[in-house]
């Protein structure tokens, strides 16, 4: 009963000094491991597109094709096959080109990642999200008449820079007319100072004629 019993601890004793110790450790060891980001919606519709080409691949199984050409494949299985595969592969490959056509023709990389920037944007807002009222004559009136709005902004801007475009050519053109003027002014000008020079010259021949 002396020494050995002291070392006994009391099994509540034990376990209230451990608890928070090893729930601290089972927290840390969770909360140490970084949560994966979401996909992108790029990355999802390349997912999508290729768990598309793996469905059709196994529609269209090798066991379905040797059926279709039962008896070309009981004379030529390793031709059949060979013929499959590369059915098969470029039919895959031509689906990707296709569809790589459509996201560079309608810009679909840069589409997506612009929806998932705007959406990551939203989550940080604390203004809550447009709902429709349930009255459908207030939801388009809400949603068209700031768009309206807008656009008659704009249109009087470009009406202010037409105006402004229309004054200064009319400006070139009473510029022009002016000089015009002037120019017909010198013209009739230099046309009576010609006549009256040659006039002069005609007399004074005449003069110098007459003696003979």
């Amino acid at each position: 009963m002396g020494g050995g019993g002291g070392a006994v601890e009391r099994p509540d004793m034990a376990a209230a000094r451990s608890g928070p110790e090893e729930e601290e450790e089972a927290a840390g060891g969770d909360g140490g491991s970084p949560v994966p980001a979401a996909p992108g919606r790029a990355q999802v519709f390349t997912t999508v597109v290729d768990t598309f080409l793996e469905k059709l691949v196994a529609a269209g199984s090798y066991q379905r094709f040797a059926n279709c050409y039962r008896c070309f494949y009981k004379l030529q299985p390793e031709m059949t096959r060979s013929i499959y595969d590369q059915f098969i592969s470029q039919l895959q490959a031509s689906i990707k080109e296709e569809i790589q056509e459509v996201k560079d023709e309608g810009n679909l990389e840069v589409l997506f990642n612009s929806l998932d920037k705007i959406v990551e944007e939203a989550k940080d807002q604390e203004e809550p999200a447009w709902r429709p009222s349930g009255i459908p004559e207030e939801d388009v009136r809400s949603a068209m008449v700031p768009y309206l709005l807008k656009h008659r902004s704009y249109l009087r801007k470009v009406l202010k820079e037409k105006e402004e475009e229309n004054r200064k050519v009319a400006e070139s053109v009473l510029v022009g007319r002016d000089r015009i003027a002037e120019l017909q002014q010198l013209i009739e000008a230099r046309k009576h100072a010609w006549q009256a020079i040659s006039k002069e010259q005609r007399e004074l021949i005449r003069t110098f004629r007459e003696p003979q």
